[in-house]
């Protein structure tokens, strides 16, 4: 093997070994799970969470109030025409008995009229 290529394979290999080393102290030092400022951060983390957690709650209570406004003026909305619609079929049928009144009254005129007529 050539010297000036085992030279490079000995090189990666003592880069390698750093790098490995350097990776375990990092994570040697790395401070303890009962170390205060872990503590402080996880708090802070679950802070946010929790934050976060109350904030969607509270959209989605919103958004079922706003569901439910929507809902009550659909059905107020329903009722207004329901009742629009019972008030023109009772005026429709208020006309109808009047029309009949009026052309019952009419033709009474006339036969009267014809009576009339004949008893000359």
């Amino acid at each position: 093997m050539n010297p000036f290529k085992a030279d490079q394979f000995v090189t990666r290999l003592e880069a390698t070994a750093k790098a490995r080393a350097a990776t375990l102290a990092l994570f040697r030092a790395r401070p303890a799970a009962n170390d205060p400022v872990v503590l402080a951060q996880e708090a802070a983390r679950r802070a946010v969470v929790q934050a976060r957690d109350v904030r969607a709650a509270a959209r989605q209570s919103d958004r079922l109030a706003a569901e439910a406004e929507r809902e009550v003026a659909a059905q107020a909305e329903a009722a207004r025409l329901a009742a629009e619609r019972v008030r023109e079929a009772s005026e429709k049928a208020e006309r109808q008995v009047a029309l009949v009144a009026e052309q019952k009254a009419a033709r009474d005129a006339r036969f009267a009229a014809r009576k009339a007529r004949a008893r000359r």
